[in-house]
């Protein structure tokens, strides 16, 4: 029997017990392995450039280089998936954090099982918000106008990607979008593959963002 393909990740937050607690729920686990641990931002983009681990668990907020630096260096250089972890429910933080690549978010007082959750799906390629809920939480940003649209940022798209963006950004999923569109999943995977290819996109939140930043839709829509 194949054994299967260990989770490599790196836990970085300057809170001793914070990272030893959850390196020890992770380590627990028979297919994740914690790889390093890091006590500032900058330790913690060392990390991931020393190991390339598949996860990176970071603070927002940490000594000398903060989580959201730490999460765009990290995602800008490697195809480690970035969880950012915070002590607040609503964090003033949240578009910058996803903006930056983060593939969610994860309070510190989560329980062990999701945890454990957290890391297989982002590992897998899902973000860890589910779209409807990543929409409500950057269209409370984007209504304090912290964001403007890119022009030209969807030229690239067919007008069938660009109705696709659109219902991402609505916070549909893919038998939703299939419906509304008159097309099957399968033809609704492509197009979100596309979408996400062409525009440099790690997973739905992103193309959440874009389909904001683009003018395609608006805060509140």
């Amino acid at each position: 029997m194949l054994s299967r393909p260990t989770i490599r990740v790196v836990i970085a937050d300057d809170q001793e017990l914070v990272r030893a607690g959850f390196a020890m729920i992770l380590s627990a686990q028979p297919d994740i392995e914690v790889v390093a641990e890091a006590p500032d931002g900058a330790a913690a983009v060392q990390a991931v450039a020393e190991h390339a681990p598949d996860v990176a668990l970071l603070d927002i907020r940490m000594p000398l280089l903060d989580g959201i630096e730490a999460a765009r260096r990290i995602c800008a250089a490697s195809a480690t998936r970035v969880i950012m972890l915070t002590t607040f429910n609503s964090d003033e933080y949240v578009y910058d954090a996803l903006r930056a690549g983060a593939s969610g978010f994860l309070l510190k007082d989560v329980r062990r099982d999701d945890l454990v959750h957290a890391v297989r799906v982002v590992v897998a390629g899902q973000s860890l918000l589910a779209p409807a809920v990543t929409r409500t939480l950057i269209d409370d940003v984007l209504r304090r106008g912290v964001s403007r649209p890119v022009p030209g940022l969807v030229d690239r798209l067919t007008e069938r990607e660009r109705e696709t963006l659109v219902q991402l950004g609505r916070g549909l999923s893919n038998a939703e979008i299939a419906a509304a569109m008159f097309v099957s999943e399968h033809t609704v995977k492509t197009h979100v593959s596309n979408v996400l290819s062409k525009l440099g996109l790690r997973d739905r939140v992103q193309a959440v963002i874009a389909a904001y930043e683009s003018g395609l839709i608006t805060a509140g829509e």
